[in-house]
């Protein structure tokens, strides 16, 4: 139940912090020429070893260009996530079978109640910081677009914080 309440906070915590991005990027008029701001992308990370630095995109957030069980992976890194989550689809490039989830916890989204699975990831890189054994869950497709980056993979970490527009990661 602990598992549950944990996962539905995390959840509306990341929704509740995309909802007033997506009302402004609604209530702004079309514009038609080429000059018009391209989507967020994963940067790949400043780094030297045991270290990398993320810049904040256009609304704030850290993106990043992740190596996740040896895998290329866009993450959003998200301190309001108490695990990393990740969708069907990306599970699968990560050589997660069908098969192999069990997808038995319910967790709440702002889509709606969703089922996930609980998975432990070899490893997750990013720049010259590399963690291993980090808990993750695994959500439907129709519940989550990307890659959360959440505190099962920061708690790892020496330290991790924000300067200015940067979020510095240490070992």
């Amino acid at each position: 139940m602990l598992l549950r309440t944990v996962v539905f906070a995390a959840i509306v915590a990341f929704v509740a912090t995309q909802i007033p991005a997506m009302i402004k990027i609604a209530d702004q008029p079309p514009v038609a020429t080429a000059s018009a701001e391209a989507p967020a992308t994963a940067q790949p990370a400043a780094a030297t070893p045991g270290s990398a630095t993320l810049e904040a995109d256009a609304r704030g957030h850290f993106n990043g260009a992740f190596r996740i069980n040896g895998r290329s992976v866009d993450g959003l890194v998200d301190t309001g996530a108490s695990l990393v989550a990740l969708n069907e689809t990306t599970a699968r490039k990560l050589g997660f079978g069908a098969n192999s989830l069990d997808f038995r916890y319910t967790v709440n989204t702002a889509n709606g109640g969703t089922e996930a699975a609980r998975v432990t990831l070899d490893r997750i890189e990013i720049g010259g910081v590399r963690v291993r054994d980090i808990d993750a869950f695994v959500l439907r497709d129709k519940a989550l677009s990307g890659t959360l980056i959440g505190m099962s993979f920061l708690k790892k970490l020496r330290t991790f914080q924000v300067e200015g527009r940067k979020l510095k990661l240490a070992q």
